[in-house]
């Protein structure tokens, strides 16, 4: 998909969506070594203006997707690794008193940046991680009365281990919602493990790789992304999709309407990033369970079935009608 944007002084500049994002993505490939589909996945995040989570066994890649992304923007990273005795001040900032002009100067937290790397997130206190949730959804910090905005674009990045329990604390649904979607890594395939053996045993290739997008530009691909058009018949899907979580006997906790805002919001940068000016029913389908899934709760029936979350989207996408129309 391409755009014509407006600058200050008038003149016109093309924003191609899908070339920019292809850019971006071969870019992370050069790190993140077979898997096309979790880095396509992180890159409608990005443009979705959301926030990922990547939980998987340790030693997958899940750290190096989220630097690899990083990277490849020009912008502001943080990294924080999230510890038991990490404070919500850390993360946040805090309000510290000068005795020289007497008065308290703000010292903002390492959640300032364009991209925040929150590694091993359930290594944190239930206090220090709630730290995130205005952050993810308002991207501002309140602290002591005084409201901070984040710059943009913002993008939480987190990892987990969702294996080794011992010592975390499982997130709660307030901020499981707030992650847009969720991916896991999984295991390379073999030539995939061969290339990444070759490239990191005698250099570490985050090391060199040169970003190849800046902040502006990416605010740019999102600003295009959100005029995408978005037909009536693809609303009242989203719609019914959300309404058929909430109805579906394996599930005791639905989707919820933010949910459905995300939704369409990364079916809208699936389809720029796949050329298109406007969003189909295939676009929403093919980051459906990725966003749903991670926000739903089985119940006890279910899980005792071993009918995993990801299962009953998939369900509910093959049983909810799909309505057709621009």
């Amino acid at each position: 998909m391409t755009e014509v944007t407006r600058t200050a002084d008038g003149t016109g500049s093309a924003v191609d969506v899908a070339a920019e994002g292809a850019r971006i993505a071969a870019n992370v490939a050069r790190v993140v070594h077979g898997k096309p589909d979790v880095v396509r996945l992180a890159l409608v995040v990005l443009l979705a203006e959301g926030h990922l989570l990547v939980e998987d066994v340790p030693g997958v890649g899940k750290t190096t997707l989220a630097k690899a992304l990083a990277a490849s923007i020009d912008a502001t990273v943080r990294r924080i690794q999230f510890t038991p005795d990490l404070l919500p001040s850390d993360v946040t900032g805090v309000a510290v008193y000068d005795q020289e002009s007497r008065a308290f100067e703000f010292k903002p937290g390492a959640v300032f940046a364009n991209v925040v790397v929150a590694d091993e997130i359930n290594r944190a206190s239930p206090k220090t991680q709630s730290a995130l949730l205005e952050c993810m959804e308002e991207r501002q910090v309140t602290v002591d009365g005084v409201s901070y905005e984040l710059a943009r674009p913002f993008l939480v990045v987190a990892t987990q281990n969702p294996i080794e329990m011992e010592g975390t604390y499982p997130l709660p649904e307030a901020q499981r919602d707030r992650f847009t979607a969720r991916v896991s890594m999984g295991y390379p395939d073999r030539e995939a493990e061969l290339a990444m053996l070759d490239d990191l045993v005698t250099s570490d290739p985050l090391a060199s790789l040169a970003p190849v997008a800046d902040a502006a530009g990416v605010r740019a691909l999102v600003a295009a992304v959100g005029r995408l058009h978005v037909s009536e018949p693809v609303r009242r899907y989203v719609v019914s999709l959300v309404e058929a979580t909430r109805r579906s006997p394996d599930l005791r906790l639905g989707a919820s309407p933010r949910a459905g805002l995300q939704l369409l919001r990364t079916a809208r940068a699936a389809a720029a990033l796949a050329g298109r000016d406007h969003v189909l029913p295939d676009d929403v389908q093919s980051v459906a369970v990725p966003v749903l899934a991670h926000r739903l709760l089985l119940t006890p029936d279910a899980a005792a079935a071993r009918r995993g979350a990801e299962q009953v989207v998939t369900d509910l996408l093959a049983a909810v009608p799909v309505l057709r129309g621009r």
